[in-house]
């Protein structure tokens, strides 16, 4: 490394044209550049310059050996440009993950950003199931809920979403219609699974906000890691299901699926945009996380 720091020095010098100049632009003394010149030489068992009162010869070898040191500053300083324009501005390519359920907001929600910054690419890998964040260079991942898979990783807020438990007509009209939370226990569920178990246990709340709350502890007939597959076999009358409120507007609007249980109602749950390091993030993320948290905000929550 200390030989990288010569042949800069060098490199200066020759730019320069002289010990002096090249002392003053690197914040050296004379003398300190002249050493470390004299110790390249050493080091190389070769003269690359000749020195003289009035000006500096380069040497046949110190003609040759320049040219190398002077590209090997301005690779250095393009990897350093290079570096200021991810952290300064959105570059590169922002490599995100998300559950099914949100790809139909990336849209509208990244839309703009991309729009914005054409040197911005977007790799998106949508899926309900577990994904390594480090072993797929995730830079950044939606999840619902805080829950985090290590410690080292970091989960900002961007919103709420709202759920509530659905069912056909059709299975209601079959299996009876639940007059209590205790009812719901004997219900065929379809249970979503997200990293790495089943979503089996929530609380159910009073709509009227008296009362206690009600922990529900089910069973799924089905599970799967993918939303989509649950809601189509929810609308075909296999049983209840819980689900994000914006991802079956349309259902609960023709009258495919209907609220269970009117009168309790679940908790709200966090959009959280998890990283997999805290500290310095590109500007990609950061700006990512940025439109996204303005619109899941003024995404309604129900």
């Amino acid at each position: 490394m200390d030989q990288l720091k010569r042949m800069a020095i060098f490199a200066e010098v020759v730019a320069s044209g002289s010990m002096t100049a090249a002392a003053r632009r690197l914040g050296m003394t004379a003398s300190a550049v002249s050493q470390q010149l004299r110790q390249l030489e050493r080091e190389l068992g070769v003269t690359l310059m000749h020195r003289s009162t009035r000006k500096l010869t380069l040497t046949e070898a110190g003609e040759r050996y320049a040219a190398g040191c002077a590209a090997m500053v301005a690779a250095a300083r393009e990897a350093g440009e290079a570096l200021a324009r991810l952290r300064d501005a959105p570059e590169g390519e922002l490599r995100l993950t998300a559950p099914v359920g949100f790809a139909r907001h990336l849209g509208p929600a990244l839309g703009p950003l991309l729009a914005a910054h054409p040197k911005l690419t977007l790799r998106l890998l949508i899926d309900d199931a577990s994904i390594d964040l480090i072993e797929q260079r995730i830079d950044l991942a939606l999840r619902v809920g805080g829950q985090l898979a290590d410690s080292s990783f970091v989960a900002r807020k961007l919103g709420d979403l709202s759920f509530v438990l659905v069912a056909s007509p059709a299975y209601l009209a079959r299996r009876g219609w639940p007059a209590s939370p205790a009812d719901l226990v004997q219900h065929d569920w379809l249970v979503l699974q997200t990293r790495a178990r089943p979503i089996t246990v929530f609380e159910l709340l009073p709509e009227n906000g008296s009362g206690a709350p009600h922990v529900l502890r089910i069973e799924g007939r089905v599970t799967s890691t993918n939303q989509n597959s649950l809601q189509q076999l929810c609308v075909a009358g296999l049983g209840v299901a819980m689900m994000g409120r914006p991802d079956i507007e349309a259902e609960l609007s023709d009258g495919s699926l209907v609220p269970v249980l009117p009168g309790w109602r679940l908790a709200d749950m966090g959009i959280y945009a998890v990283t997999p390091q805290r500290d310095q993030q590109p500007a990609k993320v950061r700006h990512a996380i940025e439109v996204l948290r303005a619109y899941f905000q003024r995404l309604p929550a129900s």
